[in-house]
């Protein structure tokens, strides 16, 4: 009775560490701070692409921006070319941002 008891225990810890390695590979994620070098928003207003250069490599990298809410920010003026950003966004062949915030201030 006992070594079934530890077997299926040992099973169970066995199947949870593995899930949990599948999880990490799967979620394939960039993240970067830098100054925003050009912002093209779309004719229809719901999506808009950055080119942010990593503070870090001097990589430029193009992200795929379609949240509400960094799009206002777009519209109304409050993320410019020049400001410095944080973020993070999915490695999906078009850079989908998760993420996209000023580093200093509102």
């Amino acid at each position: 009775m006992k070594s079934k008891l530890s077997s299926i225990i040992l099973a169970a810890a066995l199947a949870l560490s593995s899930m949990t390695y599948v999880g990490n590979a799967a979620a394939d994620e960039g993240k970067m701070v830098g100054p925003i070098t050009k912002i093209t928003l779309a004719a229809d207003g719901k999506s808009a692409v950055a080119l942010v250069k990593d503070a870090k490599s001097g990589e430029t990298v193009t992200l795929t921006i379609t949240d509400d809410l960094t799009l206002d920010k777009f519209k109304d003026k409050r993320i410019v070319v020049g400001d410095e950003i944080r973020a993070r966004w999915e490695k999906d062949g078009k850079n989908t941002s998760k993420s996209f915030k000023k580093t200093a201030g509102c």
